[in-house]
């Protein structure tokens, strides 16, 4: 399975999702903010989890400096709504049942777990700018401290 591989310049996918909350989300509702996009791949799982609460707990510095964070996972968006709930998360979680949007950054392809290659979501993350050009692409990112070192990229800390 070849993935295409988003680098800084090129252009970000745009996209219509579900939130948890039921509403749609498209990228081009926040041109002119720089978008964090963080793919996980799965709700409610000890990483995404973990990664979730580090946005969570850095969202208002995030915010302030100009930022919005949306999270995208494969989960129905009632799976999303009781991740949000249980673990007070105040950024949209946006559903992509059908991997199409995770496919189009190159967030889902093939990836080593546990020494072993297999198929499935690759967490990564993009930082989207004002123009909707990707600023930064991370691929195969740490649920643990990451925000902290993206955070260092992007000169923040």
């Amino acid at each position: 399975m070849t993935e295409t591989r988003l680098a800084p310049g090129d252009a970000a996918p745009e996209f219509t999702l579900t939130a948890a909350d039921g509403s749609t989300v498209s990228l081009e509702t926040y041109r002119g903010k720089r978008v964090i996009l963080y793919f996980y791949p799965a709700a409610m799982t000890p990483g995404c989890t973990k990664q979730a609460c580090d946005f969570r707990d850095n969202l208002s510095r995030l915010t302030a400096e100009g930022f919005v964070v949306l999270g995208v996972s494969k989960d129905k968006p009632a799976k999303l709504a009781t991740f949000a709930e249980r673990d007070a998360l105040t950024f949209p979680l946006l559903s992509d049942t059908d991997l199409s949007v995770h496919q189009s950054y190159g967030a889902y392809g093939t990836k080593k777990l546990y020494g072993k290659e297999v198929v499935g979501v690759i967490r990564s993350t993009f930082v989207i700018d004002p123009d909707g050009k990707i600023e930064l692409a991370l691929y195969n990112v740490k649920a643990t401290g990451h925000v902290a070192s993206l955070t260092k990229k992007l000169g923040l800390s």
